[in-house]
């Protein structure tokens, strides 16, 4: 994705060009290793950030070269990954993502010629991944250029904010969705700056 090209689009809309004027967001190279990225995306889910570093770097010292590959974890015992600070539920999480990899490798399987609806409907197949986890992948991991996690706390807030919405509209993604049309097809970068200027000072229109 040419990310200057993507902020000149979005530099169109009124709404994005004001908060592009206080954050920035600097471009970034998808690491394509789906596999990995979920492991780490469920062991940090409601933790913190430091004590989710704490703790994956932890689980992967329990493999010989501190990767996890897929046949080493699933034939791990559950009580090794529990050693390692993971609650039972997230262990068996981790274990089904190896698992599902051994099947259909998700190191190097075939994305580019997925859509994105088709790769979220494949991942949630997985026990413990959800559509949120699957958004995230598409977005920093596969560097997939135009998702809309709507469902995503932080950007219903800074939409919230940016557009003066009120939170308890029961139409609130609705509207959200067709605000975020200006955006495409650079929808993920509109939300990397939505995220960081949501936790800057307020800023009114």
């Amino acid at each position: 994705m040419n990310f200057e090209l993507a902020l000149n689009h979005l530099k169109k809309d009124d709404k994005f060009r004001f908060i592009s004027e206080f954050v920035a967001v600097p471009d970034f190279t998808p690491s394509g290793n789906v596999y990995f990225d979920l492991l780490e995306s469920i062991v940090s889910q409601q933790l913190s950030v430091k004590v989710a570093n704490v703790i994956f770097n932890r689980f992967r010292a329990l493999f010989p070269d501190n990767y996890p590959h897929p046949d080493q974890l699933t034939s791990l015992p559950i009580e090794q990954l529990r050693g390692a600070g993971l609650s039972l539920q997230k262990a068996a999480y981790l274990q089904n993502v190896a698992a599902f990899s051994r099947e259909y490798n998700l190191e190097t399987h075939a994305w580019d010629v997925m859509s994105d609806d088709e790769i979220i409907a494949f991942l949630t197949n997985i026990k413990g991944v959800g559509k949120w986890t699957a958004q995230m992948i598409l977005m920093f991991t596969i560097g997939r250029p135009d998702v809309f996690p709507v469902d995503d706390l932080g950007i219903q807030q800074a939409m919230i904010r940016l557009f003066e919405m009120d939170k308890n509209d029961r139409q609130l993604k609705n509207k959200m969705i067709e605000l975020a049309e200006p955006w495409r097809p650079y929808r993920t970068v509109a939300c990397r700056y939505l995220w960081r200027w949501k936790d800057n000072p307020v800023q009114n229109m």
